[in-house]
């Protein structure tokens, strides 16, 4: 009966293991994905950002200055735009992450228990016969 406990424990500890790594490794992939996301938004708000600076030092009058109004208008619009666009992909794929983390948890907590009730189940009959 010993024996079976133990292994029981090791095989519970591997899943567990197993299950972990799966996690960490979803974790990583969607942390990589935000990442790669956010510099690519960064990189491009910077290039639009300095395009708007190039054109506002040639700005010299205040003729001009009415003219290149509307652009800083417009890029502070796109700016807002991005940055909510990017954090609704970001939290996509959070949900996404999240969801399968969830899925592998679940799993591996209906195996446990299934493993749990086996190893109680043949410990009843054992102590019984």
């Amino acid at each position: 009966m010993f024996d079976q406990l133990n292994t029981q424990s090791l095989t519970l500890g591997k899943t567990y293991a197993d299950t972990f790594v799966k996690v960490q490794s979803l974790a990583l992939s969607g942390l990589e994905r935000i990442a790669e996301l956010n510099l690519k938004t960064f990189e491009d708000r910077v290039k639009a950002t300095m395009t708007f600076l190039t054109e506002a030092a040639e700005v010299r009058d205040l003729e001009a200055a009415k003219a290149f109004w509307p652009k800083s208008v417009q890029l502070a619009k796109e700016n807002a735009e991005k940055l909510y666009a990017n954090t609704q992909e970001i939290l996509s794929i959070s949900l996404k992450i999240s969801e399968a983390i969830g899925v592998l948890a679940q799993g591996s907590i209906e195996n446990t228990n299934e493993a749990l009730n086996k190893t109680a189940d043949a410990a009843k009959k054992a102590m019984r016969g």
